[in-house]
């Protein structure tokens, strides 16, 4: 989602050009969308097969932002837009609030996806970063 949501520089996009270029990832046969723009959350679940939850603790969450953030900091990150190297500033301390601020209303948007869709979609939850790390593992090798 940040191709998505930013331009290089750090800009953000015009929420219109944001909502056009999701429908355009989900009209292709196969895609991932992760996190962000949670108003097209219904819309990407009515056309996934597969929702993932990744509903580790607040904490380690905060801790692996902040630590990524270090590790990478002033360095393009293949996650990021071109020209939006890894920065730490006022920008980076808004998003941990951010993060720490809508822990429970985005957990609670995911609860709430999973149960009305749990019927038609393939639904998994993962609570740990282990869990992600092993879930990865598991699509790589097309288990």
């Amino acid at each position: 989602m940040d191709h998505i949501h930013w331009m290089s520089g750090w800009r953000e996009r015009p929420r219109d050009e944001k909502l056009r270029m999701v429908r355009e990832v989900e009209a292709s046969d196969a895609w991932i969308l992760e996190g962000g723009l949670s108003a097209t959350y219904d819309e990407r679940a009515a056309r996934a097969d597969t929702i993932v939850h990744l509903d580790a603790p607040v904490l380690p969450r905060l801790w692996r932002v902040i630590g990524r953030s270090i590790r990478d900091w002033g360095q393009a990150r293949p996650d990021l837009p071109e020209g939006c190297p890894e920065q730490f500033g006022w920008h980076q301390v808004e998003f941990y609030r951010w993060i720490w601020r809508t822990r429970h209303s985005s957990r609670e948007k995911m609860l709430d996806l999973k149960r009305r869709f749990a019927a038609d979609k393939r639904i998994v939850t993962l609570r740990s970063f282990r869990e992600q790390d092993a879930f990865v593992n598991e699509v790589r090798s097309g288990v």
